[in-house]
């Protein structure tokens, strides 16, 4: 993803051919994550994601810079223009089914049976439905179905 000009350095890269790798190379740490969730809720200043999450002013500092630098969150002016808030860009936005498929893991493998927890609902109140990745032709699809096809790495010549 191009990346406007902010003086941070170009991420190095944990594995170049990966996508996964790269994701998480850019928002793969918990905070971020964590910031990201929050800003889907509707947080939009420093003082409410520190609030929200209980994180250390100094990581969340971090981590909205790199959030920003990276395309995910971006700065604008608060209502009362006195203040920047971060909103989510199209990037960030594009994260609601990771973090969708994170969450629905997580009241699967993450809780007790009967445990209490947060449930996401829709725009009527009724609880969002499980992701069930499908396939070009519409059958259900998963990690048995499905491989990795690898890049060729030749020089260019």
């Amino acid at each position: 993803m191009p990346r406007p000009s902010t003086g941070t350095p170009e991420p190095v890269w944990t594995d170049p051919d990966c996508p996964v790798a790269r994701a998480l190379d850019l928002v793969g740490d918990r905070w971020s994550l964590l910031v990201v969730r929050d800003a889907m809720d509707g947080a939009r200043s420093f003082t409410e994601f520190q609030r929200r999450t209980g994180i250390a002013r100094n990581i969340l500092t971090d981590r909205l810079r790199k959030l920003t630098a990276h395309g995910v969150l971006a700065q604008r002016a608060a209502p009362s223009g006195r203040r920047l808030q971060y909103v989510l860009t199209d990037a960030g936005r594009d994260l609601f089914p990771v973090l969708l498929t994170l969450r629905q893991w997580g009241e699967r493998h993450a809780f007790e049976p009967g445990e209490p927890h947060s449930t996401l609902v829709d725009e009527h109140g009724v609880r969002v439905p499980d992701i069930k990745p499908t396939g070009a032709d519409g059958s259900l699809i998963d990690a048995d179905t499905t491989h990795v096809q690898k890049t060729s790495r030749e020089p260019h010549r």
